[in-house]
Order: structure tokens, then C-alpha cells, then sequence
């Protein structure tokens, strides 16, 4: 009995070890969290600027493996505290952190030590205890950064205590070179506090707390509800916001105009003012709509960048692309030229046999060689909720995010679209996943989204899963990327949609941020929907004026023109224009040649014919006489 007591024990530890003879892992790499270990404990906690928060825990604990999730969301939910304080895990079951949690006396699972900004070798941090609520641990966190004293506070951590009235009033109707936030609260709130920490990694606004005891105050700012921010632009003006959710105010004041990601220098600043002034004119946008502008340069950067990497497509490309084209021919909102190409397109691609073709031949026909009437493609990227600060920045990917979006949000209006295409319970998303996965230049990303979608995807069922799960995957992205160098010092990504946009897509709950699904559900239907759609700066108006012209007066691409780059020495024409016929070229002599003949066949025939019945009557003529 004894014996197989044992034997079941080890078989549960075996298991909970991993078969690859060591512990299995609860956190990596893709967390928001420092993954700490027997070498980099000492040199990360010891003499440093911010503070450290250590989960030391053991891969094989049952209450370690169900917290492991509360500890991730708590990384995520003060990942922009990280200049303040740090969160991090080191795993006391790998057998090379075995002598580190011996020396600092770890005894139980998990066990949370606190480590003070510039703390000694010596120290080994304080204990404390962290529970499931991550407002809580939130909280305790807050208190301790409080306690610090002046010279022991984190390098980066601005003073948490409240003004008083005599230093902010002053502040009233001056002119600055940053916002400043005032949040009046009640002495027992936290949100003044968390929204500082929030705004860390911020710079053009800083924030300040006053309490709500404080009457002088109240009675300048006139202000009754609490918490609220009392807003001081730089040009001297204010505005008064009332809010009770920290993530309102948080997201807010990263969105106001001139607030920069500290991620980018200030160096790079200028240059991204420099060149969106200089290079790029600035187009003004309504951040609310969805500009068919953006749609017609993911398409044209797709079919003619893109996709001229390939120099041939033939099997599971040829079938990639075709799928690609047929979706977005039946869901592209809107009748335009671009609806016309995307159709006539899809049509030729399922009239061919999937063998190899010639990328040349798709060209041909986005650049309507054949000149069909009403088929256009403007050949110019032209980015507008889009646009980036600087060249580089925002632009293609942002407009790929759209164009899927706007197809889940098209699919679900129009259910019937694709009904005569292969069935699939999120035809869209697979779609979107086979042609990223095939075609999208950047491999990273590319890795990155066919993860997500290898772990989940096959739990949509249906039209409305499929557009949540879109919008999912693109704000983990943003939350993955936030602060990263190819984030947009302008556009900082965030939670999205923000609370300007949709204030009820937002909640929280013991004080953590929440969505409210119907909301964002309801929100991403109008927002993504074809009456939300600008045509403002598109290039139909060139698509019209295009069509109005004689054939012969038909522009071709200038010279290192991006349309034409990866393009292929084309084969000179002999005296004339040419008629494209499924990929083939046939000029004007040609053509000529092929009337000829086809006259020469029928006179040939015709004198066939009558020297044949000639005969016939010389035939019956001999039989008659014959007889």
C-alpha cells in the first residue's frame, strides 16, 4: 500500500514537472513581468533605482499554478509603473535556484518580498502578503512607494502626497509647456495616486492629487464630485472632468495633444515633427471615422508591393491569394472602382487552374491593362487615421487592422456574402490568417498572430465571436507593443476603443478595468460599418476622372513609381497600345494579323463550300443522264 502511495506521488509530481526533466514554466518571456534567476536576483534588487515586487514561487505548487494567473494581470494592470516599481518571479523548483531561495530564506509558496529602490546587498527584502485581489496588491504597493523616505524613493517616482491650495492655485491661468492635471479625491482614494504612476511613462502633462477636505479649493475650482480632474492646458486654459473610473482619467491624459511616450527621445521627437511637416502634409482626421482611404492603400501597397516579393504564384499561394481577392471582392463596402477590380479579379484567379502564373499578370490586371471601364486602384499610398508621425511609423499595418475589421463588421451585415464560398465558421479570420501567414513581410508578427490563432481561433462559432476576436487580438497587440520603437510617440497604442470614443465599452470592478463586451461589440459594428466610412482624401475622384478619359490619354506609372517596383523588364510594344487577354500581351499588329487571318479562313471556306457543291451538281447531273 505504502509502495503505491508512493508511486502515485511521484507520478502527480511527474506530471507537474513536465516530462522534460525539469519544472514546468508558469510565466515567459511574452509576460509583462522579469523573469528572474539564481544569478540576475542579487545584481536586479540590489542598489537599484526602482523598487521590486518578487514572487518567488515553485513550479510544482497547486496555489502557485492557479496565482500564476492574478500575477500576470497585475504585471499588465501597473506595467507602466515598471520606472516606480518592478514585478518579477523566480522559480525556486529549477534546480540552479535551489542555494538563492535558501539564503533568503524562502520556507512556503508563493512567498512575495518587497525590495526597497536602492536598497544594500544585505537587504532580503520585507514580506508581505498579496491576496487575489489585484486592487489590493495594488494598493499595498502604493502605501509602501509612499513610505519611502526622500532619499530612499525610486529614482523616477514623483511625490504621491497631495498639494494643498496654495500650490495649485497659483497654477490657474498660466502658460506652460505641459498639461497639468489636477485630481481632487477623498483621503481614502487611491485613483490620484494610480493615475500618477499610470502617466510614469508619460512626458507633456503632469499630475497632481488634492484631497477633497481641502475647501479653499473646491470653492476656486468649483468642483462637488469626487474623484474629478481639473484640467490646465498649456495655452492657459482648463476644463473640468468628472469621471469615477481611474481608467477614464488614465486614458485621457495619454491622448491630449502633445503627450509623448517617453520610449522616444527627444531627438526623435523632433524628427517626427520635422518630417510630418515637410515630407507628408498633415491630413486633418476625425478619429471617430473610418477613411476608404486607408482601405485603398492597404490594398494597393498589398497587390503591388507586397505581394511583387513573389515573382510566380502557383498551389497553396495561388489558392492564398484567390481566397484573399474573393473575400474582399464580396465584402468590400460600397459599389466603386476598387469593388469592380477586386471582382474582376476573383473572377479571372477562379477561372484558372491552380498552377503557376506569373505575379506580372496580376499586375497587369490591377493596373487594368486591358482597360475595362470603371476598374481602378489608386497606385499612391495615402494614409489618414492611418498616418504616422514619421515615415515608418502607423501606416500599413494600422490600415491592414482596418481592412479586417471593416470585412468581420461587412460579414456580419451582409451574412449571405459568402455563402457560395467554402464553409468555415470564421471564414474572415482565416482568411486573414493563411494570407499573413503566406505573405505579410513582417515574419515576427506574423509568428506572433498565427500563435494566437492556433491557441483560439477554433472557438469562434460565429459572426459575432469572429469580430471580438479580431478586436482581442489587436489590442493584445497594442498592449504587447506599447512602448516599443515602433510605437507612435503621437499615437501611443492603448486599450482601444478609448473612453472618449465609447464610454460605456468600459467598467471596473474592485477596481480593475473591465470591458463590457456588448458595448464594444455594438461599438465596433458602427464604428467598422459602411455608413461610417469618409471617402474624404480617397482617390475615387481620380478613379471617376480616369474613366472619363479616351483610352489613349490613360496615364501610365511613372518611373520608380512604387507600383512598379520588383516589376519585371516589360517586353517593348510593337507600334502601339495593347489588348491584355488572360495575361498575354497582344499589340495593335497583332490584332491586325488576326483579323487577316480570320478573313483569309472564312473566304476559304466560303470557297470550300461552293466549289464542293459544284461538284455535287456535276455528280447528279452524270447520275441522271446515267439513268
Amino acid at each position: 500500500m505504502i509502495r503505491v502511495w508512493f508511486q502515485a506521488v511521484a507520478a502527480v509530481l511527474w506530471l507537474s514537472c513536465g516530462s522534460q526533466g525539469g519544472p514546468a514554466r508558469l510565466y515567459s518571456e511574452e509576460d509583462p513581468l522579469v523573469i528572474l534567476s539564481g544569478g540576475s536576483l542579487k545584481p536586479t534588487v540590489t542598489n537599484s533605482s526602482t523598487a521590486w515586487l518578487v514572487q518567488f514561487y515553485s513550479s510544482w505548487c497547486g496555489h502557485c499554478i492557479q496565482y500564476s494567473s492574478t500575477w500576470k494581470a497585475l504585471a499588465q494592470d501597473v506595467r507602466d509603473w515598471q520606472d516606480a516599481v518592478g514585478i518579477a518571479v523566480l522559480d525556486c523548483a529549477q534546480e540552479g535556484n535551489f542555494d538563492i531561495c535558501k539564503e533568503f530564506s524562502i520556507k512556503f509558496y508563493p512567498t512575495f518580498k518587497y525590495f526597497r529602490a536602492h536598497s544594500p546587498p544585505s537587504d532580503k527584502g520585507t514580506i508581505y502578503r498579496a491576496d487575489r485581489e489585484i486592487q489590493s496588491i495594488r494598493q499595498l504597493i502604493i502605501n509602501v512607494l509612499q513610505n519611502h523616505t526622500k532619499l530612499e524613493r525610486p529614482q523616477h517616482c514623483p511625490p504621491l502626497e497631495p498639494y494643498s491650495a496654495a500650490e495649485l492655485l497659483p497654477l490657474l491661468g498660466q502658460m506652460s509647456d505641459h498639461y497639468t492635471a489636477i485630481i481632487v479625491e477623498e483621503p481614502d482614494s487611491f485613483v490620484g495616486r494610480e493615475v500618477i504612476l499610470d502617466l510614469l511613462q508619460f512626458s507633456g502633462v503632469q499630475v497632481r492629487r488634492a484631497l477633497s477636505s481641502d475647501r479653499s479649493l473646491l470653492d476656486t475650482l468649483d468642483i462637488s464630485v469626487f474623484p474629478s480632474i481639473y484640467l490646465l492646458h498649456p495655452n492657459g486654459t482648463h476644463a473640468h472632468v468628472e469621471k469615477r473610473l481611474r481608467f477614464f482619467f488614465s486614458s485621457l491624459l495619454r491622448t491630449l495633444p502633445g503627450v509623448w511616450h517617453r520610449s522616444s527621445s527627444a531627438a526623435s521627437q523632433t524628427v517626427a515633427l520635422q518630417d510630418s511637416q515637410t515630407s507628408q502634409p498633415w491630413k486633418d482626421f476625425d478619429r471617430s471615422k473610418v477613411y476608404t482611404a486607408d482601405l485603398e492603400s492597404a490594398l494597393h501597397y498589398m497587390l503591388r508591393v507586397e505581394l511583387a516579393t513573389h515573382s510566380t504564384l502557383q498551389g497553396e499561394e495561388l489558392k492564398v491569394f484567390r481566397d484573399f481577392v474573393t473575400l474582399v471582392s464580396k465584402l468590400y463596402p460600397g459599389g466603386d472602382p476598387v469593388v469592380k477590380l477586386m471582382e474582376t479579379l476573383s473572377d479571372w484567379l477562379l477561372s484558372l487552374p491552380l498552377q503557376q502564373i506569373p505575379y506580372q499578370a496580376v499586375l497587369d490586371l490591377v493596373n487594368n491593362k486591358m482597360r475595362i471601364s470603371g476598374v481602378f486602384l489608386g497606385a499612391e499610398l495615402r494614409w489618414v487615421g492611418c498616418q504616422g508621425s514619421r515615415p515608418g511609423l502607423r501606416g500599413y499595418p494600422c490600415s491592414l487592422w482596418t481592412l479586417f475589421h471593416v470585412l468581420t463588421v461587412q460579414h456580419d451585415a451582409t451574412p449571405t456574402s459568402l455563402d457560395n464560398t467554402e464553409g468555415e465558421a470564421a471564414p474572415v479570420l482565416q482568411v486573414m490568417r493563411r494570407y499573413i501567414r503566406t505573405f505579410f513581410g513582417c515574419e515576427e508578427c506574423g509568428r506572433h498572430f498565427e500563435t494566437a490563432a492556433a491557441s483560439s481561433l477554433e472557438q469562434v462559432k460565429n459572426r459575432d465571436q469572429q469580430i471580438l476576436w479580431l478586436w482581442n487580438q489587436h489590442n493584445r497587440v497594442n498592449t504587447r507593443l506599447s512602448g516599443a520603437l515602433s510605437d507612435d510617440p503621437l499615437f501611443p497604442k492603448a486599450p482601444w476603443p478609448s473612453p472618449a470614443l465609447c464610454p460605456s465599452c468600459h467598467e471596473e470592478k474592485n477596481g480593475v478595468h473591465l470591458w463590457n463586451q456588448n458595448q464594444v461589440l455594438g461599438f465596433l459594428r458602427h464604428h467598422y460599418g459602411a455608413s461610417n466610412l469618409s471617402p474624404r482624401y480617397s482617390l475615387r475622384a481620380a478613379a471617376v476622372k480616369g474613366a472619363e478619359r479616351k483610352p489613349e490619354e490613360q496615364p501610365e506609372p511613372r518611373p520608380g513609381h512604387p507600383a512598379l517596383r520588383g516589376k519585371p523588364e516589360e517586353v517593348p510594344e510593337h507600334g502601339g497600345r495593347g489588348v491584355w487577354v488572360l495575361g498575354l500581351g497582344f499589340n495593335s499588329v497583332d490584332m491586325s494579323l488576326c483579323v487577316v487571318l480570320y478573313a483569309c479562313s472564312c473566304l476559304f471556306l466560303m470557297l470550300l463550300f461552293f466549289f464542293f457543291k459544284l461538284r455535287s451538281r456535276r455528280w447528279k447531273r452524270r447520275h441522271h443522264l446515267h439513268v
